[in-house]
């Protein structure tokens, strides 16, 4: 059973989908930046495609900056056919990636250019060649909607069921972005309609999810019938996704439909498809599941102890929500989970205070309890819903629950008795008070007494400099310290009022001050005197991110810069995995791998760091 409050916002599969859809938005990016020439280029191309005999000039070894070739020129600046046909048979060869990874017949399916498709096509450009992200032509006349491109690389034998770094087919492709003339092609030619992705997630899952009716109901078609009840890695079905995403027109064609759905299927975190629709505030949703499959889903607990009632009040912001799951009477506003925790205990949590007020109207006892699995068993039975709100810093609610008093509650004072004329009200006890005012002063006094000497500093040994980043915690600088260029991430100064940003501080210096290699960022220290002037102090890299580098800078790396960047990463990877206590980083990605330039061209002597955070 997991603990409701380690319950994670966004499942594997959320941040994968998230990855897939940037990496699919960079591949149209580096597609659209190989169509731009530069005004220079233009003019040269313009004049040598101008006549037959200005052709027959050219340097057939011609290559642009982005290292396209005559043949990638002819599909960006007027080629035709004819040119493709003279320079394929004076031995240009067609299989030549740009440095963004991509053939010309790559760009002629991106173009939609029927004539130059061909013509490359007949003059022995392979098909089935891959270029960047493992992508074929046909992947990307899928990935940009064109039908005669498609239609022209399938006749041509492409593979309809190839699939990309991702594992998508080009029917993934269709469905993730609504191409229908396209995915009936694609079905026409036999594409496979359950062929599964990387995480186990078919066309129809992604259709769902997207809430594309008419790919949905093009997949379960007759000769295709996707298999509607198909679960990815974390057992989501379909109707999990479009339940989710509220899309209730495909829930209740899902539902209304002779297709034998499983409307109470549970993925492997225990949560229904109401359950999603309620954690997300899809009430259309949750009304036709309901509606239209019953409400044995009302009953079902996922393994954060919280049926459909609690997801809602986690979610905590449609009223009119939680009062039609109330209204259908499948359970009492005071259910409690297997951990004992009941609706206004997830409300009081997430400091929803219209939420706890009509509770309590509606009849919450607010002196359930719950159980906390991290606490000792002689804590157990304190875990009352105003103690969950202390805990959480919603003064508001706490004071709200301190004072409370039904219409019909007899006068009472603040220390009425249980079972007497008057209403009580739990209260943390004194110690309780104690315990949760001085355990972020214990763990950073525990951290200031095992951190060594050298990595303690002080505020006024910094000089700040230019902001270089920011984020939830505060902003990041470049600054001096002890006469050394540095970064700083300091913390907002009312960061110490939260718990969550305290436990964050502690852990990422007790974690840096252990780390020592050369592809990782070094610790230099840290300012630990007093929350408000948190500060971590680390090695300045002075080329930035990679991500900078790739997405902003636009800057091209050579293939042994890759190779070189790729080892350093996975050494400092390497590295991380086999301390004595392991570190899973979880978030590797271009915009936490830092460049630093010894030399003033990039591709001279380089070294790079991997910067775990």
């Amino acid at each position: 059973m997991g603990n409701y409050k380690s319950r994670p916002s966004q499942t594997c599969t959320d941040e994968w989908k998230k990855k897939v859809g940037e990496s699919y938005a960079v591949i149209v990016e580096k597609l659209e930046d190989d169509l731009l020439l530069k005004d220079k280029e233009i003019v040269d191309l313009r004049l040598a495609f101008s006549s037959d005999e200005a052709f027959q000039k050219v340097n057939l070894s011609y290559r642009t900056e982005k290292g396209l070739s005559l043949l990638h020129l002819c599909c960006v600046c007027g080629g035709n056919k004819t040119h493709i046909r003279t320079l394929m048979l004076k031995g240009l060869r067609p299989s030549r990636l740009s440095r963004n990874g991509f053939t010309a017949l790559h760009l002629a399916a991106y173009k939609d250019n029927a004539e130059l498709l061909t013509a490359l096509l007949h003059g022995g450009s392979d098909v089935q060649q891959v270029g960047y992200g493992a992508l074929t032509a046909l992947h990307v006349a899928t990935l940009a909607g064109h039908h005669e491109a498609a239609d022209i690389l399938l006749q041509h034998g492409a593979y309809v069921n190839v699939q990309d770094a991702v594992f998508f087919t080009p029917l993934h492709i269709a469905s993730y972005n609504s191409h229908e003339q396209v995915a009936k092609l694609l079905l026409k030619f036999g594409a496979d309609v359950n062929a599964s992705g990387e995480v186990g997630d078919q066309p129809l899952h992604l259709a769902a999810a997207k809430g594309f009716l008419s790919i949905i109901k093009l997949l379960m078609g007759e000769g295709s019938k996707a298999n509607v009840n198909a679960q990815d890695n974390e057992d989501h079905v379909p109707l999990h996704f479009c339940a989710r995403f509220g899309h209730h027109e495909v829930v209740r064609f899902l539902l209304q439909g002779d297709f034998d759905v499983q409307p109470h299927s549970v993925n492997i975190y225990g949560d229904t498809p109401l359950h999603l629709a309620c954690y997300n505030g899809k009430f259309e949703a949750a009304k036709e599941i309901i509606q239209l499959s019953g409400t044995d889903s009302l009953s079902k607990e996922n393994i954060f102890s919280e049926t459909a009632l609690h997801s809602a009040c986690t979610y905590g912001k449609d009223l009119e929500m939680i009062k039609f799951l109330l209204s259908e009477n499948a359970m009492s506003i005071n259910n409690q989970g297997r951990d004992g925790h009941t609706a206004l205990h997830s409300a009081c949590f997430h400091g929803h205070i219209r939420l706890v007020q009509f509770l309590l109207d509606s009849g919450a006892d607010m002196n359930l309890v719950a159980c906390d699995s991290s606490r000792s068993s002689g804590e157990k039975d304190e875990q009352t819903c105003l103690m969950w709100a202390y805990e959480k810093g919603h003064d508001a609610i706490v004071t709200l629950l301190k004072h409370y008093k039904r219409p019909d509650d007899s006068p009472c004072n603040e220390y009425s008795q249980p079972g007497g004329d008057g209403s009580y009200v739990s209260v943390p006890s004194p110690l309780g008070k104690i315990k949760s005012m001085t355990k972020e002063k214990a763990e950073v006094l525990l951290l200031r007494a095992s951190l060594p000497s050298h990595f303690h500093l002080q505020l006024s040994e910094l000089e700040f400099k230019e902001i270089i980043g920011s984020g939830s915690f505060g902003k990041v600088y470049r600054g001096k310290c002890r006469n050394k260029v540095v970064a700083i991430k300091r913390y907002r100064a009312n960061t110490y009022c939260s718990k969550s940003d305290v436990d964050m501080f502690c852990r990422e210096v007790s974690i840096l001050c252990r780390l020592n290699h050369p592809c990782i960022i070094q610790f230099v220290g840290a300012c630990l005197d007093d929350p408000s002037q948190f500060a971590i102090v680390t090695q300045y890299v002075s080329g930035g991110s990679l991500f900078s580098l790739l997405h902003e800078q636009k800057r091209l790396i050579d293939l042994q810069s890759k190779l070189i960047i790729a080892i350093d990463v996975a050494k400092g990877m390497e590295y991380l995995h086999n301390l004595t206590q392991p570190i899973i980083h979880r978030d590797l990605n271009s915009s936490i791998v830092f460049i630093h330039l010894y030399l003033k061209t990039f591709c001279s002597a380089v070294r790079r760091w991997f910067h775990f955070c």
